[in-house]
């Protein structure tokens, strides 16, 4: 198979990133977070580049990110939470084994406490980032070939849950791995 042997997709926050690098290991692979890759591009954060040119630049930025990490990357990818925004994306996605890490607002804030630097949870960000998943949630179970939950679960228990859910790679249309 060309292209990650899985995608992580699901909120910000939720841990792709933790959970991407943990199960890149334990696959012997590596591990690559497209908002390092538009990061590492353009010599500014994500919140840099939100204020100063926009989320509408940012997406294509991103749209561009994913789409090379998708044609280049034989491993563990990453993705932004909002990059299942794009239609292109999301077809780019059917091809590829795509895990859903999803949280409810609670584990987020247990988490993270949604004070971190993320542009688009400036104002209210508990009543923010609920709406943003809300939004976004359709879309990550249309891409998803599993979902796991990630609410009271240490990253060993949600990387063990993905790993469990690889062997299977037919696509359930987000069909739950587990609770």
């Amino acid at each position: 198979m060309s292209g990650p042997r899985v995608v992580l997709v699901g909120p910000m926050g939720v841990g792709k990133s933790t959970v991407g690098r943990v199960l890149a290991e334990r696959l012997g692979c590596a591990f690559r977070d497209t908002d390092d890759d538009i990061v590492a591009a353009r010599g500014r954060t994500v919140a840099d580049i939100f204020e100063a040119e926009g989320e509408a630049h940012f997406r294509g930025l991103e749209k561009a990110a994913v789409a090379t990490a998708l044609a280049e990357h034989g491993a563990v990818l990453a993705l932004g939470g909002g990059a299942v925004l794009d239609a292109g994306t999301r077809r780019l996605l059917a091809a590829h084994p795509v895990v859903h890490l999803s949280m409810d607002v609670e584990e987020a804030v247990r988490r993270i406490g949604l004070i971190e630097a993320r542009p688009l949870l400036a104002v209210n960000p508990h009543e923010r980032w609920r709406e943003l998943t809300q939004a976004r949630h359709h879309l990550y179970l249309q891409v998803a070939t599993r979902t796991v939950r990630v609410d009271g679960r240490m990253v060993d228990e949600v990387v063990a849950a993905v790993l469990a859910g690889l062997t299977g790679r037919v696509r359930s249309g987000g069909s739950e791995l587990s609770r």
